[in-house]
Formats: structure tokens, C-alpha cells, sequence
């Protein structure tokens, strides 16, 4: 199994940046492709960006195109979410998660909320 924890959420201005980590456990993290989930109070959970578990491969939605860049560090089980630009809309809770690249995630953390005021 495959245990996630992000951190790095806050509070932050729209306009400004924020880092997102996810720390995994597991022997097999390395084998997984890893990506982030967000989900606003009262809308349904949206799909952010996925990595390929070599990292030569990336993904992202349409709305997190040019702002936001996904990478992943296998020798520190740690996946990561830069934000820059960020808008009030980007304002949810955001997930980690891991599975097959581009499909359904098999395993999710318990989120990191980030609020981007204006």
C-alpha cells in the first residue's frame, strides 16, 4: 500500500504562488504515477496534473496550463505542486494522489486546503 500526506497549503493572494508537497511511503512509489486532485465546497472533485512514474511525462488540466508545474523526486518519495498566478478560483482542497498514468487514482491523501484570496 501507498500512504500519502501533502502540506504546504495556506492562504495566499491571488496573483501569488504557493508549493505543494506529498510525502509517500512505500516501497513501490516509484512505480506509480502521481498527480493532484482539488475539490471547492459544494463542487465535485476536478482533475489538476499527473506525472508518469519515470517523470518524463506530465499532464495538466486546461485551467493549470502555464501556471502550474507537477514534478516528483523518487529518491524522497515526494511528489510536488508549484502554483504561480494563482486565482480565487484555484481556492479548494487539494489531493494527492497515485495510480496508472491518466487514469482513475488507486490511492488518495487526505488533502492540503489552499485559499487564494483577492
Amino acid at each position: 500500500q501507498v500512504q500519502l500526506v501533502e502540506s504546504g497549503g495556506g492562504l495566499v493572494q491571488s496573483g501569488g504562488s504557493l508549493r505543494l508537497s506529498c510525502a509517500a511511503s512505500g516501497r513501490t512509489f516509484s512505480s506509480y504515477a502521481m498527480g493532484w486532485f482539488r475539490q471547492a465546497p459544494g463542487k465535485e472533485r476536478e482533475f489538476v496534473a499527473t506525472i508518469s512514474w519515470g517523470g518524463s511525462s506530465t499532464y495538466y488540466a486546461d485551467d493549470m496550463k502555464g501556471r502550474f508545474t507537477i514534478s516528483r523526486d523518487n529518491a524522497k518519495n515526494t511528489v510536488y505542486l508549484q502554483m504561480n498566478s494563482l486565482k480565487p478560483e484555484d481556492t479548494a482542497r487539494y489531493y494527492c494522489t497515485a495510480g496508472y498514468y491518466r487514469k482513475p487514482p488507486t490511492f488518495w491523501g487526505q488533502g492540503t486546503q489552499v485559499t487564494v484570496s483577492s
